[in-house]
Protein backbone atom coordinates (compact mmCIF):
# COMPACT_ATOMS: atom_id res chain seq x y z
CA UNK A 1 0.00 0.00 0.00
CA UNK A 2 2.81 2.41 0.87
CA UNK A 3 4.45 1.68 -2.51
CA UNK A 4 1.26 2.53 -4.41
CA UNK A 5 0.87 5.72 -2.39
CA UNK A 6 4.46 6.67 -3.15
CA UNK A 7 3.97 6.15 -6.89
CA UNK A 8 0.75 8.21 -6.86
CA UNK A 9 2.50 10.98 -4.93
CA UNK A 10 5.43 10.96 -7.37
CA UNK A 11 3.04 11.34 -10.30
CA UNK A 12 1.26 14.31 -8.68
CA UNK A 13 4.54 16.00 -7.77
CA UNK A 14 5.82 15.46 -11.29
CA UNK A 15 2.58 16.80 -12.73
CA UNK A 16 2.98 20.26 -11.17
CA UNK A 17 3.37 22.44 -14.32
CA UNK A 18 6.30 24.57 -13.20
CA UNK A 19 6.91 26.27 -16.56
CA UNK A 20 3.23 27.06 -16.95
CA UNK A 21 3.13 28.67 -13.49
CA UNK A 22 6.42 30.54 -13.93
CA UNK A 23 5.33 31.98 -17.27
CA UNK A 24 2.12 33.26 -15.72
CA UNK A 25 4.08 34.78 -12.84
CA UNK A 26 6.27 36.62 -15.38
CA UNK A 27 3.22 38.00 -17.19
CA UNK A 28 3.44 35.76 -20.25
CA UNK A 29 0.06 34.12 -19.76
CA UNK A 30 -0.36 30.58 -21.07
CA UNK A 31 3.11 29.48 -22.23
CA UNK A 32 1.46 26.89 -24.47
CA UNK A 33 0.42 29.75 -26.75
CA UNK A 34 4.01 30.87 -27.29
CA UNK A 35 6.92 29.50 -29.28
CA UNK A 36 6.87 25.71 -29.52
CA UNK A 37 3.93 25.45 -27.11
CA UNK A 38 6.02 23.39 -24.69
CA UNK A 39 6.04 24.16 -20.95
CA UNK A 40 9.74 23.41 -20.49
CA UNK A 41 12.63 25.74 -19.74
CA UNK A 42 13.74 26.17 -23.37
CA UNK A 43 10.40 27.57 -24.48
CA UNK A 44 10.13 29.66 -21.30
CA UNK A 45 13.56 31.10 -22.15
CA UNK A 46 12.35 32.19 -25.57
CA UNK A 47 9.11 33.64 -24.24
CA UNK A 48 10.06 35.08 -20.84
CA UNK A 49 13.84 35.30 -20.60
CA UNK A 50 16.68 33.75 -18.65
CA UNK A 51 15.44 34.28 -15.11
CA UNK A 52 12.12 32.62 -15.85
CA UNK A 53 13.87 29.79 -17.69
CA UNK A 54 16.26 29.17 -14.80
CA UNK A 55 13.35 29.17 -12.36
CA UNK A 56 11.56 26.63 -14.54
CA UNK A 57 14.64 24.45 -14.88
CA UNK A 58 15.33 24.52 -11.14
CA UNK A 59 11.70 23.80 -10.29
CA UNK A 60 11.45 20.87 -12.68
CA UNK A 61 14.69 19.33 -11.42
CA UNK A 62 13.60 19.85 -7.81
CA UNK A 63 10.22 18.20 -8.31
CA UNK A 64 11.83 15.15 -9.94
CA UNK A 65 14.33 14.86 -7.11
CA UNK A 66 11.61 15.46 -4.51
CA UNK A 67 9.32 12.83 -6.00
CA UNK A 68 11.94 10.12 -5.52
CA UNK A 69 12.80 11.43 -2.07
CA UNK A 70 9.12 11.23 -1.09
CA UNK A 71 8.97 7.68 -2.45
CA UNK A 72 11.92 6.62 -0.33
CA UNK A 73 10.25 8.09 2.75
CA UNK A 74 6.80 6.63 2.09
CA UNK A 75 8.05 3.20 1.03
CA UNK A 76 10.76 2.83 3.64
CA UNK A 77 13.63 2.93 1.16
CA UNK A 78 12.56 -0.10 -0.89
CA UNK A 79 14.23 -0.14 -4.31
CA UNK A 80 11.21 -0.98 -6.48
CA UNK A 81 9.02 1.97 -5.37
CA UNK A 82 11.95 4.37 -5.74
CA UNK A 83 12.61 3.18 -9.29
CA UNK A 84 8.92 3.31 -10.24
CA UNK A 85 8.55 6.78 -8.71
CA UNK A 86 11.32 8.15 -10.90
CA UNK A 87 9.33 7.00 -13.91
CA UNK A 88 6.03 8.20 -12.41
CA UNK A 89 7.42 11.71 -11.91
CA UNK A 90 8.39 11.92 -15.58
CA UNK A 91 5.00 10.56 -16.64
CA UNK A 92 3.40 13.28 -14.49
CA UNK A 93 5.46 15.96 -16.19
CA UNK A 94 4.63 14.69 -19.67
CA UNK A 95 0.93 14.03 -19.02
CA UNK A 96 -0.04 16.39 -16.22
CA UNK A 97 -3.43 15.95 -14.57
CA UNK A 98 -3.37 19.73 -14.03
CA UNK A 99 -3.14 20.43 -17.78
CA UNK A 100 -5.66 17.93 -19.12
CA UNK A 101 -3.04 15.16 -19.33
CA UNK A 102 -0.75 17.23 -21.51
CA UNK A 103 2.58 18.64 -20.48
CA UNK A 104 6.29 18.84 -21.10
CA UNK A 105 8.97 16.52 -22.37
CA UNK A 106 10.28 15.21 -19.07
CA UNK A 107 13.93 16.21 -19.44
CA UNK A 108 14.56 18.32 -16.32
CA UNK A 109 12.14 16.28 -14.21
CA UNK A 110 13.87 13.09 -15.35
CA UNK A 111 17.24 14.64 -14.53
CA UNK A 112 16.12 15.42 -10.99
CA UNK A 113 14.53 12.01 -10.45
CA UNK A 114 17.57 10.10 -11.70
CA UNK A 115 19.97 12.35 -9.80
CA UNK A 116 18.29 11.17 -6.63
CA UNK A 117 18.18 7.56 -7.76
CA UNK A 118 21.77 7.19 -9.03
CA UNK A 119 23.70 10.47 -9.23
CA UNK A 120 26.99 8.99 -10.46
CA UNK A 121 25.27 7.44 -13.49
CA UNK A 122 23.63 10.76 -14.37
CA UNK A 123 26.63 13.07 -14.08
CA UNK A 124 28.27 12.04 -17.42
CA UNK A 125 25.02 12.90 -19.22
CA UNK A 126 25.35 16.56 -18.24
CA UNK A 127 28.62 17.28 -20.12
CA UNK A 128 27.31 15.18 -23.02
CA UNK A 129 24.22 17.41 -23.20
CA UNK A 130 26.36 20.53 -22.90
CA UNK A 131 28.80 19.41 -25.61
CA UNK A 132 25.99 18.68 -28.08
CA UNK A 133 24.19 21.95 -27.39
CA UNK A 134 27.36 24.05 -27.62
CA UNK A 135 28.49 22.44 -30.88
CA UNK A 136 25.12 22.20 -32.65
CA UNK A 137 22.89 24.67 -30.74
CA UNK A 138 20.13 22.05 -30.86
CA UNK A 139 18.76 21.72 -27.32
CA UNK A 140 16.48 18.88 -28.36
CA UNK A 141 19.40 16.84 -29.71
CA UNK A 142 21.34 17.44 -26.52
CA UNK A 143 18.39 16.22 -24.47
CA UNK A 144 18.06 13.07 -26.56
CA UNK A 145 21.78 12.28 -26.28
CA UNK A 146 21.83 13.05 -22.55
CA UNK A 147 18.82 10.84 -21.88
CA UNK A 148 20.42 7.96 -23.79
CA UNK A 149 23.66 8.31 -21.79
CA UNK A 150 22.08 7.60 -18.39
CA UNK A 151 21.14 3.93 -18.91
CA UNK A 152 24.63 3.33 -20.31
CA UNK A 153 26.16 4.97 -17.24
CA UNK A 154 23.96 2.84 -15.00
CA UNK A 155 25.13 -0.34 -16.73
CA UNK A 156 28.82 0.63 -16.60
CA UNK A 157 28.59 1.48 -12.89
CA UNK A 158 26.71 -1.68 -11.99
CA UNK A 159 23.64 0.07 -10.62
CA UNK A 160 20.77 -2.08 -9.32
CA UNK A 161 18.82 -3.68 -12.16
CA UNK A 162 15.62 -1.87 -11.17
CA UNK A 163 17.38 1.50 -11.29
CA UNK A 164 18.86 0.73 -14.70
CA UNK A 165 15.43 -0.30 -15.97
CA UNK A 166 13.98 2.95 -14.63
CA UNK A 167 16.70 4.89 -16.49
CA UNK A 168 15.82 3.04 -19.71
CA UNK A 169 12.12 3.82 -19.25
CA UNK A 170 12.81 7.50 -18.55
CA UNK A 171 15.06 7.71 -21.62
CA UNK A 172 12.38 6.09 -23.80
CA UNK A 173 9.77 8.54 -22.50
CA UNK A 174 12.00 11.56 -23.17
CA UNK A 175 13.02 10.42 -26.65
CA UNK A 176 9.40 9.59 -27.52
CA UNK A 177 8.30 13.05 -26.41
CA UNK A 178 10.91 14.50 -28.80
CA UNK A 179 9.46 12.71 -31.82
CA UNK A 180 8.49 15.94 -33.56
CA UNK A 181 11.93 17.40 -32.84
CA UNK A 182 13.58 14.32 -34.35
CA UNK A 183 11.48 14.75 -37.48
CA UNK A 184 12.56 18.40 -37.75
CA UNK A 185 16.20 17.53 -37.04
CA UNK A 186 16.18 15.03 -39.89
CA UNK A 187 14.51 17.62 -42.15
CA UNK A 188 16.97 20.35 -41.14
CA UNK A 189 14.17 22.59 -39.86
CA UNK A 190 14.67 22.30 -36.10
CA UNK A 191 15.08 25.66 -34.40
CA UNK A 192 18.51 26.30 -32.88
CA UNK A 193 19.09 27.87 -29.50
CA UNK A 194 19.11 31.62 -30.01
CA UNK A 195 17.52 31.31 -33.43
CA UNK A 196 15.22 34.01 -34.74
CA UNK A 197 12.53 31.85 -36.26
CA UNK A 198 9.04 33.30 -36.09
CA UNK A 199 7.23 32.27 -32.91
CA UNK A 200 4.48 29.70 -33.16
CA UNK A 201 1.17 30.61 -31.55
CA UNK A 202 -0.95 27.60 -30.76
CA UNK A 203 -4.51 27.46 -31.91
CA UNK A 204 -7.30 26.07 -29.77
CA UNK A 205 -7.40 22.87 -31.85
CA UNK A 206 -3.68 22.06 -31.67
CA UNK A 207 -2.48 19.54 -29.08
CA UNK A 208 0.06 20.64 -26.53
CA UNK A 209 3.54 19.23 -27.00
Amino acid sequence: MSGALAIAAAYVIGAVPVGFLVARAFGIGDIRGHGSGNIGATNVLRAAGRVAALATLAGDIAKGYGAVWAAAWLAGGALAPKALCAVAAVVGNCWSVFLGFRGGKGVATGLGALLNLMPLAVLPAIPAWLAVVLTTRYVSLGCIVGAACVPLGALLLGQPRLFTLAAVMVAVLIITRHQENITRLLAGSERKLGGNAAPHVRTREEPSR
